[in-house]
């Protein structure tokens, strides 16, 4: 906020603290310094540093310092420049040791916090489903199995060691001969089976943001 103030056009402007107090009237900008005047026969002088101003709005220059506060500011001399205060290191009495003169604190220091960002890298299991379907295949096969069967050899010959006659044949006859031939049947088992087993697996993925 203060450095977007015009500080000569707060030169003769009202000077107010930080619950309205009258802290006089801007004589000058010294050093980095505000010098206020108050009072008309008891004049009395602060040099308040130019970083306890809270703003300004055209007429007054309000300071986020109390009254009670206003006091270790006065002095009737210039405060020190801005190479003294950077070189001091003790408080520097600026009275000629009357006790009259301004005290200068020491250099104030800023801490500026800075943020700077970690990738936080975790591992979830994600629980998914694997279906496997088992569906019959149809599938044609030949097979050549070799059989056997019994087959019935007819001939003629005389007869043998017959000295009778026999008689002729005068009516149908049927002879039975039982005969014998293998048949093929067909069919089928099981002869193998699948095993489904699941093991782990690593794998290494490259995870990248900005940071």
């Amino acid at each position: 906020m203060s450095s977007d103030i015009d500080w000569n056009d707060t030169i003769k402007k009202e000077a107010r603290g930080s619950s309205d107090e009258d802290l006089g009237e801007v004589q000058a900008i010294v050093n980095g310094y505000i010098e206020v005047q108050r009072g008309l026969i008891n004049k009395e002088k602060f040099y308040i540093p130019q970083n306890k101003v809270e703003s300004y709005d055209g007429s007054v220059l309000r300071f986020h310092i109390s009254e009670s506060e206003l006091s270790k500011y006065a002095g009737d001399s210039s405060p020190p420049s801005i190479e003294d205060q950077y070189t001091s290191t003790t408080l520097i009495d600026r009275g000629g040791g009357s006790g009259g003169g301004i005290k200068v604190d020491e250099p104030e220091e800023y801490v500026i916090p800075q943020g700077e960002e970690n990738l936080n890298i975790s591992k979830n299991i994600a629980v998914g489903q694997t279906t496997t379907v088992k569906e019959p295949v149809t599938e044609t096969k030949t097979v050549d199995v070799p059989v056997t069967h019994e087959e019935i050899t007819i001939e003629t010959r005389p007869p043998s060691g017959q000295t009778e006659a026999q008689t002729p044949v005068s009516s149908t006859q049927n002879i039975t001969i039982p005969i014998k031939k293998e048949e093929v049947e067909v069919n089928k088992r099981l002869v193998k089976e699948t095993d489904l087993s699941k093991e782990v697996a690593s794998e290494n993925i490259t995870s990248s943001d900005t940071e």
